[in-house]
């Protein structure tokens, strides 16, 4: 018998919660942003993208949440990895949508557990991590 504790998986509602919250959050300072939200499979729950936000915003959101997914790890703590003599440095690009090392993927947890993430999309890759912390935080 498993004594594992059900952990409550991420629902399109909280992903609504965290594309409106990365927008309040871009929209304060000015930056039109695209924000992605997927679930811990990495199948999308949500998607905006603003008008005014270039069109590569959108792949790029895309991009970095499922790279902050499928390392675990906020793509901001793994620049550093991609660099020669990185962690990373050859780790091999033929998956089914390519890494993007670039800051704005956060993963999402829940009770010591992934869940999702997140990825923002538009501003410099510092604000765009912003957006996508602030956003779980409003998630809390």
């Amino acid at each position: 018998m498993s004594t594992a504790t059900a952990v409550a998986p991420l629902t399109t509602q909280d992903a609504d919660v965290l594309v409106a919250a990365a927008h309040r959050a871009a929209e304060e300072a000015g930056v039109t942003v695209s924000v992605t939200v997927l679930d811990a499979g990495g199948h999308l729950l949500a998607f905006r993208r603003d008008d005014r936000a270039v069109l590569i915003a959108g792949e790029t959101s895309t991009r970095k949440a499922y790279t902050a997914l499928q390392l675990g790890a906020p793509t901001a703590d793994l620049v550093d990895a991609v660099q020669p003599g990185g962690l990373f440095h050859t780790l091999p690009t033929a998956l089914d949508r390519p890494l993007l090392f670039i800051a704005g993927g956060v993963p999402i947890h829940r009770d010591g557990r992934l869940i999702g993430s997140i990825g923002v999309g538009g501003g410099a890759p510092e604000q765009d991590h912003g957006f996508a912390v602030a956003a779980i935080e409003a998630l809390a």
